[in-house]
């Protein structure tokens, strides 16, 4: 990121969605082999949190696609298993922490043990104010876009307007994302919030995900700053 005094300090986006992407390839090399995934969800913890905490009222985290079934076996087990470890653990403390959590995504192939951890946790979360942590999880950008209209059809609407899909999309409470950040050198969205993507300011980092600390997150929000929105004008 360039190293400028930014434009408007104050200018702090309403929503950030993280690409989650590097996790292997920091672990190969930092000599590890096994486990980079739980690196990357401490990581994803703590980010969450200081976004929150910088003023940051959504949060959005890739943590898994629907096109990441096609993994292997061996570490899709690993990634379900380490995914419903780490709520079990981490629910109490964000509820503590006064962060609300979402989940947006497909419940279709999930364990039972991770819808009760979803349900679990939002249930838990729902009257957190400080802020809202989202994990897009067994989600495809296209699937939520074609589940809307799936969801308006059912209803008898017949006329779909940008407004009628908005309305049906996962979580239709949580606003358009402003700023999207993908680690680990990567130069595309794969498919994330498609539909709340439309205008957001796009930040690609060479840094794998689990090298991001809290100094980064400060950089983020400063390299916001700098950009001028126009949204089509």
């Amino acid at each position: 990121m360039p190293a400028k005094t930014p434009k408007n300090t104050s200018s702090i986006p309403t929503h950030i969605g993280y690409i989650v992407d590097g996790n292997r390839s920091w672990a190969k090399k930092q000599g590890i082999t096994k486990d980079a995934h739980r690196y990357g969800a401490d990581a994803a913890y703590n980010i969450a949190k200081t976004t929150i905490k910088s003023g940051v009222k959504f949060a959005t985290f890739y943590i898994f696609s629907t096109e990441n079934w096609h993994r292997p076996v061996e570490e899709v087990t690993y990634l379900m298993n380490l995914f419903v470890n780490y709520f079990e653990e981490k629910a109490d403390e964000l509820h503590r922490e006064n962060i609300k959590v979402v989940f947006l995504g497909s419940r279709d192939r999930l364990s039972k043990k991770s819808l009760r951890v979803i349900d679990e946790t939002e249930e838990l979360t729902k009257d957190c104010t400080a802020g809202t942590v989202c994990l897009c999880f067994n989600y495809g950008g296209h699937q939520e876009i074609a589940n809307a209209a799936t969801s308006a059809a059912q209803k008898g609407i017949t006329e779909f307007t940008p407004d009628i899909i908005s309305d049906h999309i996962y979580h239709p409470e949580i606003p358009p994302v402003d700023l999207v950040v993908r680690t680990g050198g990567e130069l595309r969205l794969s498919g994330f919030m498609l539909w709340r993507v439309a205008y957001a300011e796009l930040l690609f980092l060479d840094q794998c995900w689990p090298e991001l600390t809290d100094d980064s997150v400060t950089e983020i929000l400063a390299e916001f700053a700098r950009r001028t929105r126009r949204f089509g004008r």
